[in-house]
């Protein structure tokens, strides 16, 4: 293993440089749909594409919804009377858009504020598919504004485009309400803060070849296997993802728990990085020039502290799912989405069928909560 002690001056160079002209290129480049995946700035917003495959199962119905009455603001707008989730029917045109990558989630978010106060920091929009669709994205996330200091990436806002007043941080779009409980929720929640250039990667918008080992991918252990080979370790277990680790099946790390305001600067740990990896033939292992430590020290003074930073940063988020289809979602439909949106957004272990899953409280390690229990207040 190549040893690597590099000055603050020596990693800006051989790391945050090549990186930052990397990112530029992406600000014109398309979403990939395989595994080393990129991210575009569109009109000011971050986009992010996930692919990651996370199967999974969901067996049961919440029999005993919180009901408060369903609101109908337009035939093919409605508030479920769970007050969780509004179902937004869509010509086949429309709807199929999504299901080919080209989604117009500007449009579904101008319809939310047409009804809706300007609350929610996320919206979430769920097509109904019953199987993966061929060559799209697992998950995508709209970046909408930027409020962080600290993190790699300028503050901008795009809030107005999308029919919000600032509130709005991104929109995300799966295309099946299974992955609610499977992910990758977790992980394009995660995408609002990461990775925007906060440590160097190869792959656009996650940790890479890294040791975040968290929701964005990345390794939580390496092993040196010599002549420049590394094997990739995550929980104990040989094989990592550059860009994602198992859906819903893994908590935010330290890195990402940093990101999203919910730990100091003082907790930030150190992270490895890989500098031009290559991909091995067996699962987590790679080929790097070298392997790089950034400290917590060399991160906050090439970015400066978090603003906010954990003392007053935001841990109460507030969203809407809105569930895309071309014809009403059935009762049972309903409910059982409803059903997995309460366990996402509950500050308790969720059911059993969710098996060794985690929900958003759980991810944060207790440290953040989220709302999607529509009230009267949120309504126009």
């Amino acid at each position: 293993m190549k040893s690597t002690s590099l000055s603050l001056t020596e990693s800006f160079v051989k790391i945050f440089l090549p990186i930052f002209l990397f990112s530029m290129v992406l600000l014109n480049s398309s979403c990939s749909t395989d595994n080393e995946d990129t991210i575009e700035v569109i009109d000011n917003s971050q986009i992010s594409d996930d692919t990651e495959n996370n199967d999974g199962t969901d067996n049961d119905v919440d029999e005993n919804p919180d009901t408060s009455g369903a609101i109908v603001f337009e035939e093919n707008f409605v508030l479920e009377d769970n007050r969780r989730l509004v179902n937004f029917v869509l010509s086949n045109n429309e709807y199929n858009k999504f299901l080919e990558g080209e989604g117009d989630v500007k449009m579904v978010s101008q319809k939310v504020y047409e009804h809706f106060n300007d609350d929610f920091d996320f919206i979430f929009i769920l097509s109904v598919e019953e199987q993966q669709p061929d060559g799209l994205y697992y998950g995508r996330s709209y970046k909408v504004k930027n409020d962080v200091q600290g993190l790699g990436m300028s503050l901008y806002e795009g809030t107005p485009e999308y029919g919000s007043l600032g509130t709005l941080k991104s929109v995300i779009h799966m295309p099946r309400t299974e992955y609610i409980v499977n992910g990758p929720f977790l992980h394009e929640i995660a995408h609002y803060w990461s990775n925007h250039s906060f440590i160097p990667t190869t792959i656009g918008g996650h940790w890479g070849y890294s040791s975040a080992g968290g929701q964005l991918g990345g390794f939580d252990e390496l092993i040196d296997l010599g002549n420049n080979t590394y094997q990739g370790k995550l929980n104990g277990k040989n094989g990592f993802g550059p860009n994602a680790n198992g859906g819903n099946s893994v908590p935010y790390s330290n890195i990402e728990l940093y990101a999203m305001g919910l730990i100091s600067s003082g907790e930030l740990e150190s992270i490895q990085v890989a500098e031009n990896p290559e991909r091995g033939s067996a699962f987590g292992q790679f080929t790097a020039d070298a392997i790089t430590t950034l400290t917590n020290a060399d991160l906050i003074t090439q970015h400066g502290e978090r603003v906010p930073s954990v003392q007053n940063s935001q841990k109460s988020f507030k969203a809407l799912a809105v569930i895309i289809s071309t014809t009403k979602i059935g009762e049972d439909q309903s409910d059982t989405i409803s059903r997995h949106l309460e366990n996402f957004a509950r500050q308790g272990t969720p059911d059993g069928y969710w098996g060794n899953t985690y929900n958003f409280w759980m991810a944060t390690g207790e440290r953040a909560s989220l709302d999607i229990q529509v009230l009267d207040e949120d309504l126009k």
